[in-house]
């Protein structure tokens, strides 16, 4: 059985890409899996549901590495228990290097977990940074005494990562609106202070 996974960070993300390079990818993919929600780990219904239906000699193809996951040292683990335990193999469309049905000899072996390994890193490490850039949004915030609205509504910390998940297009505006609930106009006036942050 040949399985697809998608995986989008938000119920609003659009997964079409992901959906067009499966379709495309030249083997016929008998069940694609979707996620709705993060890749901090792999609690993830949809993906369960298909580790549990895998066997040897299957095949799960994805888009990316970072569809599969963005914790480093988790991804390391399931691929090790997708490749070793359940004897699965993998293909990571975007990066045919790390094709488990490819150069199964040692030194193919030894080069697709470097790389693997290097990738995995990568992705944890541009988590890590979105939450760095985070927290300097808030010192600069607080060190400038810019003010977010009443203090019965979200705080700075609330409004700034609320403001990178509508730059990173994870939330719409009108959901920040909702989620801060401030007006529209608030909402921008809050974006236009964050973003001169930046700048400076």
């Amino acid at each position: 059985m040949i399985y697809g996974y998608m995986r989008v960070s938000t119920k609003e993300q659009n997964e079409d890409r992901q959906l067009i390079a499966l379709k495309e990818c030249g083997r016929k993919i008998n069940k694609i899996f979707m996620d709705k929600q993060s890749g901090k780990d792999f609690n993830r219904t949809e993906y369960q549901k298909m580790i549990k239906r895998l066997k040897n000699d299957d095949i799960i193809v994805i888009k990316s590495i970072d569809r599969l996951g963005r914790n480093y040292s988790e991804i390391i683990e399931e691929w090790r228990k997708i490749t070793k335990i359940k004897g699965a193999d993998i293909v990571v469309l975007d990066m045919p290097i790390l094709d488990t049905t490819q150069n199964k000899d040692l030194l193919g072996t030894f080069i697709s977990n470097l790389v693997l390994q290097l990738l995995s890193y990568v992705a944890e490490n541009e988590r890590l940074n979105i939450r760095q850039r985070q927290a300097e949004g808030i010192a600069a915030a607080k060190k400038k005494g810019i003010k977010f609205g009443r203090k019965q509504q979200y705080n700075p910390t609330d409004y700034v990562s609320i403001y990178e998940q509508t730059s990173n297009k994870e939330i719409s505006v009108k959901q920040a609106v909702d989620i801060m609930k401030v007006s529209e106009s608030t909402y921008h006036r809050i974006r236009k202070k964050l973003e001169k942050l930046r700048k400076n």
